[in-house]
């Protein structure tokens, strides 16, 4: 497992990540890691790795895009001095361009988008024992989706971004696509957005394997 003893990670993002979590720091007792991918990436960490003593601290926030992302880095990201530290945006700014398409003030172009998390990324990655990039996500089949189709174009800036910085990249999209093989998308998300919690398993899954979560842990044989 990459993550050593007395580390901080830190996941950051917008309502998928946020679940009700606690403010103004998501963390502590009674779920203050919310009710999501993060709260089941915290649970499998502590359940695994009890002597780690590891510390997760939430801060997603619902509606964020990566323009307030940047607006909060300091106080939500360099002042906490994470040693691990997951970003998972971009779907807002993608969603805003569908759902409100005459406010184009609250649109952020894919150009923005990369520019915005690159300089987030390089402005925080020597600080960092590592840095986990994870994609935004429409849960829709169909490539050629609208909706889907723009929301691809910021997952492969995503990549590009993690390449660039050197971080590890969880293509999140890519963690629906062998359940929407069995289900409709709105068996994991009516909104195709906002994932049930078999959703946020597969996200929270797909974090873990990244930085080698030892999953035998979980069944005593490690």
């Amino acid at each position: 497992m990459k993550m050593d003893k007395g580390q901080r990670l830190v996941m950051i993002g917008d309502s998928i990540t946020d679940c009700e979590r606690k403010f103004p720091y998501g963390e502590g007792l009674f779920q203050g890691v919310g009710k999501g991918y993060v709260s089941l990436v915290d649970t499998l960490l502590q359940t695994a790795y009890p002597e780690l003593n590891l510390r997760v601290t939430n801060m997603g926030i619902g509606g964020n895009t990566v323009r307030d992302l940047k607006e909060r880095w300091q106080t939500d990201v360099l002042d906490l001095k994470p040693d691990w530290l997951s970003i998972m945006i971009g779907i807002n700014d993608v969603w805003r361009q569908f759902d409100q398409p005459a406010i184009p003030e609250s649109h952020v172009l894919l150009e923005e988008y990369e520019h915005t998390l690159t300089e987030l990324a390089e402005q925080v990655r020597p600080r960092l024992k590592g840095l986990v990039i994870m994609t935004p996500f429409y849960i829709e089949r169909s490539a050629e989706d609208g909706m889907r189709r723009r929301m691809d174009e910021y997952g492969r800036a995503a990549r590009r971004v993690a390449d660039r910085v050197g971080a590890l990249f969880v293509d999140t999209q890519a963690v629906f696509e062998q359940m929407l093989g069995y289900v409709h998308p709105t068996a994991i998300a009516s909104d195709r957005v906002h994932p049930s919690l078999t959703g946020h398993m597969l996200i929270a899954r797909a974090f873990l394997q990244t930085i080698d979560f030892d999953w035998k842990r979980m069944s005593g044989e490690a």
